[in-house]
């Protein structure tokens, strides 16, 4: 766990994503239209839906919900990452969108406000995600699914993965094994979740392009996944093709439905 102070956090938190929003955002495996297609899926969204998007980023799944549902609404901290988010729903012809600057604890929202809420890739920055966890339940009406998509790396290989995070991106905190990401939602009080999962793919030189890490850290993170070829231990199943590292980054895909 990060012993960073809230403060000290929020301001890692604001550094990376505002010297990400662009490269984060357009990254292949990020803008993937299969993934973003699938957690759309997974939520069973339909046209009566209204969608909360917790740490939106770039507005990505706010967009792919949007092509689907009534409405839906990305909330984030950085404000470099919102002003991706806009430039994206109008290229894309979207109106049936919103976007809030703010942060998660609390969420700025009355109790039973959406019927879908939902964040991907943001838990493993979270000083607190049980707590985020318990929030969005309270602004997801009954009847109503929380889910949440994130980095969920084997449990006996899940302390090499967040070292090698933790030295890609400072803001980094912890990603957390599945069943650990299961317990979060009996502790929010909801039922034990569907699960889904998949591999996030690119290589290690657009990974690097796209991450800010302290220059004197990058060796080190190559020297990591070069030895993962041969020994995984960080589960992030690099293998080698031509002259490039390619990975592919776990993630787990959990839903629940609000009783």
């Amino acid at each position: 766990m990060s012993t960073s102070r809230p403060s000290e956090h929020r301001d890692e938190i604001l550094e990376q994503f505002t010297r990400q929003a662009v490269p984060f955002s357009t990254a292949p495996g990020i803008k993937d239209e299969a993934a973003l297609r699938l957690i759309v899926e997974f939520a069973a969204a339909g046209p009566d839906d209204t969608v909360l998007d917790v740490a939106c980023g770039g507005g990505l799944v706010v967009c792919a919900f949007a092509r689907v549902v009534r409405h839906a609404t990305g909330i984030d901290i950085t404000p470099a990452m919102l002003e991706r988010a806009r430039a994206l729903a109008t290229e894309q012809g979207l109106a049936n969108v919103s976007w809030k600057h703010g942060d998660v604890l609390p969420l700025p929202y009355t109790d039973r406000s959406f019927s879908i809420v939902t964040s991907r890739f943001a838990f493993h920055h979270f000083l607190e995600p049980g707590a985020v966890l318990r929030e969005m339940t309270r602004v997801c009406a009954p009847g109503g699914t929380v889910v949440v998509i994130d980095s969920a790396p084997a449990a006996d290989k899940a302390s090499a993965f967040n070292r090698l995070e933790k030295l890609r991106d400072p803001s980094h905190v912890r990603a957390m094994p599945l069943a650990e990401l299961k317990g979060l939602y009996g502790h929010a009080g909801l039922p034990e979740p569907r699960v889904t999962s998949y591999r996030l793919e690119s290589d290690l030189d657009s990974l690097l392009a796209r991450s800010f890490p302290r220059p004197e850290d990058v060796p080190e993170i190559r020297r990591i996944f070069a030895e993962a070829v041969d020994d995984d231990r960080p589960d992030i199943h690099a293998r080698r093709d031509g002259p490039r590292i390619r990975y592919g980054y776990p993630v787990a895909i959990l839903a629940a439905t609000r009783s």
